[in-house]
């Protein structure tokens, strides 16, 4: 099974955990997730006042840099670790 292939595997599984990771985890699925299929941050911004989506974006551009290859393979390394913890 390659990489990509592995990667497909953790985003389905991270969906069906059996208990709801706590928001930093949950922030840093999200990031992970956006570097590996969308690259280096490319969307504006948010308001101030809109601190949820302040916090996603605050996660994802600080992973600017961070190869592909390099945001799937820790994507897959946070969800093993949660799924051991069953």
């Amino acid at each position: 099974m390659d990489q990509k292939e592995t990667f497909e595997n953790a985003v389905t599984a991270s969906k069906a955990l059996s208990s709801r990771p706590d928001n930093e985890t949950l922030l840093r699925l999200y990031s992970l997730y956006k570097q590996a299929t969308e690259g280096d941050i490319n969307i504006d911004a948010p308001g101030m006042f809109d601190f949820v989506a302040k916090a996603k974006y605050d996660a994802w551009s600080k992973l600017k840099g961070l190869t592909a290859t390099d945001a799937m393979q820790q994507y897959i390394d946070v969800v093993a670790q949660l799924s051991e913890k069953k």
